[in-house]
């Protein structure tokens, strides 16, 4: 049988006279939250916990309980330190089921007790109790009249109050005693907090009740009557449309009440003593001061309102008059830039030249320098080494996939949710109008319907025109003459010509397998070291013959971020060692790298050689938007075909060219080379570039397919360890091309010990080349395709 089921067959009990003292009395104790029951008062009551049901399910005849009020209605498991001393003695009729396993208990009050010593904790509580006596006082006329007065405002707050029912006012009437009374009103009261109620509980005195609820009726209809007010000011411009102008006209109502004055005029004068403040040029700050005075104007219901007050925040919130750069030391820059970075000499000439003008002629323009290079030379890591070494901020865009115009100028304010462009973002972050700022991968610009990015950077890095840089949001001019533009790409070729006008070109190219090590001891290893929670020489070590190791046999790239990554895995591996509690100190060694990282990627030095050991294979070197690279180029011949020339590996249009022109140029010399002209008759010529599934372009292959072909026809084998690069004429003449300090670094990571290259590109060598670079490498200069044949394959026959 269920527990409400059995509470409700059984008969009720008749409670006993609330105003008789009793002696002690062991009873169980029910707790509840933020609920205190009068005497005399039915009150529904929600039970779920497990001791609350127990109790329940304990109840036999006598359905007397004690139920006590918490002190902290959080506590999930109250204990005897956890409740009120005073609560009610009070007979359960009836137990329902509700949802969620709980139970509703209706509970009536009999009289108020208090608790002298808890008796069990488990299941549920249980007390010794004291029922206290209620001391109704002598009806006096004194009293009689407050009675009356508590009865009056009652009746007033239930009139006004539609939560309340009017049968309340029946029946506070019909009470004589002054404490039952007070807790019948106390009981019915929405108003009064818990504590309040519980004070009322303890009270004994009838009389102090009834006084106590007088004062909280009195307050209570002052707040019936001013919610009134309220409401009669705001129903007559009350909009069925417009419930959020209904919530404005209420709170302002409820601001005079409390005396707070005009809230808008206020925030217009404290947006008018920012914009003051802020610096501006007088013809930016009278078109700021007039759209203040619209604002003024302006209801806060208005849609334009929020619109205009966000405007006037962002023109506040601008550095238009705040620098950060400090007094320029070039001797200072110069450590610092030493400090981040290992040579780039060039970089760092150019731009100690700058700084060397800025400290003589304080007021310059600045120049828009674009660092052009592989990823992972340093081009984003040498912005922040500027701004150090002039004490400036640092601000960054990224470019790449930039589609839309107003990413760079903004929107117009006529468009919802319009804002400024990223370049005032990145300068309101940045809190100066100095600030180093770097436009990363200007090379990966796109353009759509929505406008072209790249043309909208033209008036941001025109040092002509960025003095009066107009924002489209902002539609005042915004001095960026002041700032040092950056700017970084792969590649110069998807760069408009216009853009690229208007930015010096600063080459970084790869580094030599010496210089990687060197950047790894300095640079990567540290850091890789404390990123991993390791500490220096006391739990890793590398040896210069692992990181040359890493470098060459893992890593062959123009930059040195796969080698960072690389000598990262390396140190993760020794943490997890120590994280396991066996870990000493590792000297890494090839064999530890080789442990760690699995096999070698790359194959030795020696693949160039064994690659080119037959005839119809040469070196080629090719430049790639991530640094040089070195091409195997294969001829082949099948007599008896019928197909002519035979060109595979995913070449280009220029790629293709080039070895038409490069077997225009054999078969016109082949009586030269002991070649028979009947084979080109007889027989199908096949070109082939390895690595087909990767697409291969560029004026730069000429002399090496015809070399190939030659040394084809001819059955020689090319002189080992031998690379070449430059483009052929018709007549054989050789043609310079570009990249060259790329294809040289690349040839001798690859181990080339010589290489061709074009006569005219001789200049480039000195230039771009230093000796530690090129090491024994040698450098053959040729102008012909004869010295290019004489000088690439071996006498007589392979």
């Amino acid at each position: 049988m269920s527990i409400e089921e059995k509470l409700v067959e059984e008969e009720p009990v008749n409670p006993p006279a609330g105003n008789e003292t009793s002696p002690l009395e062991e009873l169980p104790v029910l707790t509840v939250r933020d609920t205190v029951i009068y005497p005399g008062a039915l009150l529904p009551v929600t039970v779920g916990r497990p001791a609350s049901l127990a109790l329940v399910q304990s109840l036999g005849e006598n359905r007397m309980l004690a139920v006590i009020s918490q002190l902290d209605p959080r506590t999930e498991s109250p204990g005897p330190g956890d409740l009120y001393e005073v609560g009610t003695v009070c007979v359960m009729h009836k137990a329902i089921k509700v949802p969620r396993d709980n139970l509703l208990l209706f509970c009536e009050g009999v009289a108020r007790i208090r608790t002298r010593e808890y008796t069990a904790t488990e299941p549920f509580l249980k007390a010794r109790v004291e029922r206290l006596p209620d001391v109704e006082p002598e009806i006096t006329p004194e009293l009689e009249a407050l009675r009356q007065n508590v009865t009056g405002l009652f009746q007033d707050i239930v009139a006004a109050s539609p939560n309340l029912s009017d049968d309340l006012t029946s029946t506070a009437t019909n009470i004589a005693e002054p404490g039952r009374l007070a807790d019948f009103i106390a009981g019915t009261l929405p108003a009064l907090s818990h504590a309040e109620r519980q004070a009322l509980l303890e009270q004994l005195n009838g009389k102090t009740r009834l006084h106590e609820i007088h004062r909280q009726l009195t307050r209570e209809l002052e707040l019936v009557e001013l919610r009134g007010r309220i409401q009669s000011q705001v129903q007559g411009q009350l909009s069925q449309n417009q419930r959020e102008f209904y919530l404005r006209e209420q709170l302002k109502a409820i601001q005079k009440e409390l005396g707070e004055g005009d809230e808008p005029g206020r925030d217009v004068e404290d947006l008018r003593g920012k914009l003051e403040a802020a610096g501006m040029t007088d013809e930016v700050k009278a078109e700021t001061l007039r759209e203040l005075s619209r604002l003024g104007r302006m209801s806060q219901a208005s849609p334009e309102y929020s619109m205009t007050r966000t405007y006037l925040e962002w023109m506040a919130s601008l550095p238009w008059s705040v620098s950060a750069g400090s007094q320029v030391n070039v001797k200072r820059a110069a450590e610092i830039l030493n400090e981040d970075h290992y040579d780039l000499e060039k970089v760092k000439d150019r731009i100690l030249d700058y700084l060397a003008v800025l400290q003589l002629r304080p007021v310059l323009k600045g120049p828009i320098l674009c660092f052009v290079g592989p990823p992972g030379v340093g081009k984003t890591s040498l912005g922040k080494s500027i701004a150090r070494s002039l004490g400036r901020k640092f601000a960054r865009i990224s470019m790449g996939g930039m589609h839309d115009e107003a990413e760079i100028r903004g929107h117009r304010r006529t468009y919802i949710g319009a804002l400024p462009g990223q370049v005032i973002h990145a300068l309101r972050r940045a809190g100066s109008n100095d600030p180093v700022f770097m436009l990363d991968e200007v090379d990966k610009l796109g353009k759509d319907f929505r406008g072209d990015p790249a043309s909208a950077l033209l008036e941001v890095l025109d040092p002509e025109q960025n003095s009066t840089f107009r924002d489209n949001y902002l539609d005042v001019p915004f001095n960026l003459s002041k700032v040092l533009f950056i700017t970084t790409a792969n590649v110069l070729d998807p760069v408009p010509d216009a853009l690229r006008d208007r930015m010096e070109v600063i080459r970084l190219e790869g580094y030599t397998e010496q210089e990687k090590t060197i950047i790894a001891f300095r640079y990567l290893i540290p850091r890789q070291i404390i990123e991993n929670g390791l500490e220096p020489d006391k739990d890793i070590h590398f040896s210069e013959e692992a990181v040359r190791f890493i470098v060459r046999r893992y890593t062959r790239e123009a930059g040195v971020r796969n080698l960072e990554r690389e000598i990262g895995a390396v140190c993760r591996k020794q943490a997890r060692r120590i994280a396991e509690g066996a870990g000493e100190k590792t000297d890494v060694t090839p064999e530890e790298v080789e442990k760690h990282l699995g096999p070698p990627r790359f194959r030795t030095d020696t693949e160039v050689a064994e690659r080119t050991s037959r005839p119809g294979v040469v070196v080629g070197l090719a430049w790639t938007p991530v640094g040089g690279d070195v091409l195997f180029i294969e001829a082949g011949r099948m007599p008896g075909g019928t197909k002519g020339l035979i060109m595979t590996g995913q070449l280009g249009s220029v790629m293709q060219e080039s070895v038409q022109a490069a077997l225009t140029w054999v078969r016109g010399n082949a009586a030269k080379y002991g070649i028979d002209p009947e084979l080109f008759k007889t027989s199908d010529i096949h070109i082939h570039v390895p690595a087909g599934a990767t697409p291969k372009d560029g004026p730069s292959a000429g002399i090496t397919m015809a070399t190939a072909l030659v040394s084809m026809l001819t059955d020689r084998r090319i002189r080992p360890n031998l690379a070449m690069t430059g483009e052929i004429t018709l007549t054989g003449l050789v043609l310079p091309v570009g990249g060259i300090k790329e294809k040289v670094l690349a040839a001798r990571r690859s181990g080339v010990r010589e290489v061709i290259m074009p006569a005219e590109n001789e200049v480039d060598v000195k230039e771009d080349l230093k000796s530690e670079q090129l090491g024994d490498m040698k450098l053959d200069f040729v102008t012909s395709m004869e010295e290019v044949v004489e000088l690439a394959l071996e006498k007589g026959k392979g």
